[in-house]
C-alpha cells in the first residue's frame, strides 16, 4: 500500500510504549551517540564539549558525560538524558522521543492501546507532523505512481538532470493539477480539516471548500535535522499552470515551522559538513540538489530569504567554516553583505566564491563533476573581508565621501568578529588595501566594540531586572552543620513498612516568588538527596526488642516531615517524594535510575538537573582535610538539611499566617479565622519542639 508508513505513524499516536520497551531504549541510548548527531563534540578530559544547540553559544558550554549518560549546558542550564535531549532539540513529546531513539537503535516498539483520556493529551505539534508526513508520502506516491506525476512532475525533474537516487534522497514529489485532489484524499483517510489548514497544505475558500495550496507543482519537502518534514516548497510548471506569476510558493509559518529557523538540505548535509569541516551556502532548492548530484554534499540553502541568526547557529553546530556561493550578480551580492556580517559576528570563518557569469550553483554543478567542482571552489574562494573591501573599492572609485563610507562599512564588519587575533589580522590587511594607517582602523574598531558592549550590558541589566525573582543556583545555598561539640538531632521514629507521603499538603505561602526564599533552596537540596541517594541506607534504628533496622534516605525524610506535620511546598517535589516512598521497599529500586527515566518529562528533566555536577552539593572537608563525598556522610548531611528546611519553612509559614489573619475576609469569618489560628498554634508548637531538639539553638524570630 502506498501510504503504509502513514498508517504506522497514525497507529503510534493511539498507542503507548510499554515499560519493558522503555527500559531497553534507555539502556541502549548513549548520550554521546545521540548528541553527536546534532552537535560537533570534542574530547575534554573524560567528557565531551560543544556549542550548545539551545542558546546563542559562541564558546563551547555544552558538556556531555558518557559515564553519567547526561548532557548539560552550563550557560543556559538545558540538558538531560538522551530522551530529554531529543525532546528539547526536536520539540517532541516523551513517547515520540522514545520512538525516535528506538528507531535509531533498532529496537522493536511494543505498545498498548491508549485510553480516550490519554489520546486527548497528545499535542497539536504531533498532529501537524503526522499530517505533514502523510502529505510527503502522498506527493512522492503521486510523482512515481500516477500517469500525471510521471508525465509532468517526473519529466520536469528529468529536464533538470536529476537522477532517481537524488529524487529519492530529497523525497521530491508532485501535486496534481486538480485543485482539491490532495484535500479529498486526506479527508478520506481521516485527517482533520483544521490540521490540513494549520500546516498550510490546504486553505479554505469563502464557501468553506478545502483547496490544495500546491496544486500543479513539483514538491520540495523541508526537513528538520532529524529528518521530520516541517514544510514544503512548490515550484510552478509553466506547461501545467499558465499565467501563475509566483514561481515558488512555500508553507506558511505554523506551530512546527518557522522559516527563519530552517535550512533546506541540512538533514542530508549534516554528516558531510562535519566530515569536510565546511558548509557551502546557496540560495535555492535546486542549487542544493544539483550540487549533491555532482558530489558536493556539504551544502545548504537559505531558501531565498536573508540569512538569519538562527540559521547560522544551526550551521555553527557542525562547523565554523562557511563558503557562500554567488552567481556574479553584483546587486544580489551587495544585498547579502549584511547577512555575511552576521556570520562573522557568530564567529564563523567566511569565504566567498563567485561563479562564472551566467551560471548559478545549479547550472554550474550540472556542467561539472565532483573533482572539477571542488577544484574550482578551492581555487576561486576568497576571504570575505578582502572580497568585501575590493567590491566596495570598485564601487567607491576616487569619490572621498564614498571611500569614507567604505572604511566605515569595513570597520563595522571587522568589529563584530569575536576573536581579537582575527580582528588584528584583518585590520592590518584592510589598512594596506585601503591605504590608511593601522591605528585609525584600530581606534574605530575599538569604538564600535565599546559601544556594542555598552548596549549588551544595558540589555543584560534589563533582563536581570525582569528576572530578579528567578531561582538562585542550588549550590549557592548554605549548608548548616552542628556547632562544634554538639551532636545532630536523633532520627525520627521510623517504621519498617511503606510510609505514605503527603501529596495534598496546603500552604499559606504563595506559589509565586517562592524560588528565591531560603526554605525553597533547602527543599531542592533534600530532593536532590532523594534522587541521588534515596535508596541508600544512612543509619540504623533499634526497635523495642533491641533489633536494628536500616533506614534509607527516603524513609528518613518522609518520617521526619510527618513527625512535624510538614511537607514540601512544590507539588513536583511532593510527587517525587510520594513515589520514592512507594517504591523504596521494592527489590532493586534505584532512585536515580527511576526518576531520571521517569515517564513524566518534568520529573525526568528535574532529576537530570539535580544529578548533574553543577548542582552537586559542596564537598565536606574534615579536620584532617580529607575530602569526603556526600554519599559518605548521608547520616550527617540529610538530618542537617532537614533541620535547615524545617526552621526556614516554619518561619515563613508563620509570617504568611499572620498576614492572612490581617485580611478582613478572614478576620470576619469565625470558622475560617479559627482554622487559621489553629494552624498557627500547631506551627508554633512545631517550632518549639524543633528548638528543644536542637538544644541551645535560638528560635528564628518573626
Amino acid at each position: 500500500m502506498p501510504f503504509g508508513k502513514t498508517f504506522v505513524t497514525l497507529l503510534a499516536v493511539t498507542q503507548m510504549i510499554d515499560h519493558a520497551t522503555i527500559d531497553r531504549i534507555m539502556d541502549a541510548a548513549q548520550i554521546y551517540d545521540v548528541v553527536s548527531d546534532f552537535v560537533t563534540l570534542r574530547k575534554r578530559g573524560v567528557n565531551y564539549v560543544g556549542l550548545c544547540p539551545f542558546h546563542d553559544d559562541k564558546t563551547p558550554s555544552f558538556y556531555v558525560s558518557p559515564a553519567k549518560n547526561l548532557c548539560k549546558c552550563f550557560a543556559c542550564g538545558k540538558g538531560g538524558n538522551p530522551v530529554h535531549f531529543i525532546m528539547l532539540h526536536e520539540q517532541l513529546a516523551y513517547p515520540e522521543a522514545l520512538r525516535y531513539l528506538a528507531k535509531k537503535y533498532g529496537i522493536e516498539i511494543k505498545e498498548r492501546e491508549l485510553s480516550d483520556e490519554e489520546k486527548a493529551v497528545h499535542t497539536e505539534r504531533e498532529s501537524l507532523f503526522v499530517v505533514n508526513q502523510f502529505a510527503n508520502d502522498y506527493f512522492r506516491h503521486t510523482l512515481r505512481e500516477t500517469e500525471e506525476g510521471r508525465s509532468i512532475g517526473m519529466a520536469y525533474f528529468r529536464s533538470r538532470g536529476f537522477r532517481d537516487d537524488i529524487i529519492e534522497k530529497f523525497q521530491l514529489g508532485y501535486c496534481t493539477e486538480s485543485h482539491d485532489a490532495f484535500a479529498k484524499e486526506a479527508l478520506a483517510k481521516g485527517y482533520q480539516k483544521d490540521y490540513l489548514v494549520k500546516t498550510g497544505l490546504c486553505y479554505e475558500t469563502e464557501d468553506h471548500r478545502l483547496r490544495d495550496r500546491f496544486w500543479g507543482r513539483v514538491i520540495f519537502p523541508v526537513h528538520t535535522l532529524s529528518g521530520k518534514v516541517v514544510a514544503f516548497g512548490g515550484r510552478v510548471l509553466a506547461a501545467a499552470t499558465k499565467g501563475v506569476k509566483v514561481k515558488y510558493i512555500n508553507s506558511p509559518e505554523s506551530e512546527i515551522y518557522h522559516k527563519s529557523n530552517e535550512l533546506y538540505g541540512i538533514y542530508q548535509a549534516k554528516q558531510a559538513i562535519v566530515k569536510q569541516d565546511r558548509c557551502y551556502m546557496v540560495e535555492g532548492y535546486t542549487d542544493v540538489i544539483s550540487m549533491h548530484q555532482s558530489g558536493i554534499e556539504n551544502v545548504v540553502a537559505s531558501s531565498g530569504t536573508a540569512l538569519t541568526t538562527q540559521q547560522i547557529k544551526l550551521i555553527h553546530r557542525f562547523t565554523s567554516n562557511m563558503t557562500v556561493l554567488y552567481d556574479g550578480d553584483a546587486a544580489g551580492i551587495k544585498a547579502s553583505l549584511r547577512g555575511i556580517d552576521m556570520l562573522l559576528e557568530e564567529g564563523m570563518n567566511v569565504k566567498v566564491c563567485l561563479l562564472p557569469d551566467g551560471d548559478d550553483p545549479d547550472s554550474f554543478a550540472r556542467k561539472h563533476n565532483s573533482t572539477e567542482m571542488r577544484a574550482f571552489l578551492d581555487e576561486h574562494e576568497t576571504d570575505f573581508i578582502r572580497f568585501k573591501t575590493n567590491l566596495l573599492l570598485e564601487d567607491a572609485g576616487r569619490d572621498p565621501i564614498k571611500r569614507a563610507e567604505l572604511i566605515s562599512n569595513i570597520v563595522q564588519s571587522i568589529s563584530v568578529i569575536p576573536e581579537a587575533i582575527v580582528r588584528d589580522v584583518y585590520i592590518k590587511e584592510c589598512a594596506q588595501l585601503l591605504h590608511v594607517e593601522d591605528r585609525l582602523l584600530v581606534s574605530e574598531v575599538a569604538k564600535r566594540r565599546e559601544k556594542e558592549a555598552e548596549q549588551r550590558a544595558e540589555q543584560r541589566e534589563r533582563e536581570r531586572r525582569r528576572n530578579i525573582q528567578t531561582e538562585a543556583p542550588i549550590s549557592e545555598a548554605p549548608v548548616a552543620t552542628a556547632p562544634e561539640g554538639e551532636t545532630l538531632p536523633p532520627p525520627p521514629e521510623i517504621e519498617a513498612e511503606n510510609i505514605p507521603a503527603d501529596t495534598s499538603y496546603t500552604s499559606f505561602i504563595p506559589q509565586e516568588g517562592k524560588e528565591g526564599q531560603e526554605f525553597y533552596q533547602y527543599e531542592q537540596q533534600i530532593i536532590q538527596m532523594i534522587v541521588r541517594y534515596g535508596e541508600r541506607v544512612m543509619c540504623n534504628v533499634t526497635d523495642e526488642e533491641g533489633n536494628e533496622h536500616p533506614v534509607t534516605v527516603i524513609e528518613y525524610v518522609v518520617a521526619d516531615l510527618q513527625q512535624d506535620d510538614l511537607s514540601f511546598h512544590n507539588p513536583l517535589h511532593r510527587q517525587i517524594l510520594a513515589e520514592a516512598a512507594e517504591k523504596v521497599q521494592q527489590s532493586g529500586f534505584v532512585a536515580e535510575h527511576y526518576f531520571l527515566n521517569h515517564p513524566d518529562p518534568a520529573i525526568g528533566q528535574l532529576s537530570a538537573d539535580l544529578i548533574s555536577d553543577r548542582y552537586q552539593l559542596s564537598k565536606y572537608h574534615s579536620k584532617a582535610q580529607k575530602i569526603v563525598t556526600d554519599d559518605e556522610r548521608l547520616y550527617e548531611l540529610v538530618p542537617t538539611l532537614m533541620i535547615n528546611f524545617k526552621f526556614a519553612i516554619v518561619n515563613e509559614e508563620l509570617k504568611h499566617i499572620l498576614k492572612a489573619l490581617q485580611d478582613p475576609a478572614v478576620a470576619n469569618d469565625n470558622e475560617q479565622c479559627t482554622a487559621v489560628m489553629q494552624r498557627y498554634n500547631e506551627l508554633r508548637q512545631v517550632q518549639s519542639l524543633m528548638a528543644k531538639r536542637l538544644g541551645d539553638r535560638v528560635v528564628l524570630k518573626l
